[in-house]
């Protein structure tokens, strides 16, 4: 199976019937994405194909090919976290982190398609994410100062 996965190509010699959440943790050793219902309803395992999240613990990997998957793992760039994790981080919102990288993506994509998101957006975007440790209103605070902070780095690229 061949892959574009964080924005590189993978070849994967794996079973037709391996879920794209195997593939991921186990042949390419992205374990960052979380197994934890295993059956799509808590949302630990979403990552972004072609730029929408994905719960990969149902989604046959070999149906996946020569989509752009994201993983956690790829929302760093050159060593450095996103303004994302770095927000999740300076507010608190990762608790204790089992949920946290599927929730990053959710987020990742709502802040791509609206960079600015009102409380009830970033609610509506993370309805699929499940976190058993908290209220979610560190992970929305952490969204939020997210938003700003990708728009004053938008605004600082313009006026260079």
């Amino acid at each position: 199976m061949n892959f574009r996965i964080n924005g590189e190509q993978c070849e994967v010699a794996a079973p037709p019937n391996r879920l794209l959440l195997d593939v991921l943790r186990e042949e390419l050793n992205l374990t960052g994405t979380k197994l934890g219902c295993d059956d799509g309803s808590c949302g630990a395992c979403t990552v972004l194909v072609d730029g929408v999240p994905s719960q990969c613990c149902m989604m046959l990997a070999v149906s996946y090919q020569g989509k752009e998957i994201t993983t956690v793992e790829g929302l760093a760039q050159n060593g450095q976290l996103d303004s994302l994790q770095r927000a999740f981080c300076t507010e608190g919102g990762q608790q204790c982190g089992f949920c946290t990288p599927g929730i990053l993506m959710s987020a990742r994509a709502l802040l791509l398609a609206n960079p600015n998101p009102n409380v009830q957006e970033i609610g509506q975007a993370l309805a699929g994410n499940v976190c058993r440790c908290t209220g979610y209103t560190k992970i929305i605070a952490a969204v939020q100062r997210a938003a700003r902070d990708y728009q004053d780095a938008q605004e600082e690229s313009v006026a260079i």
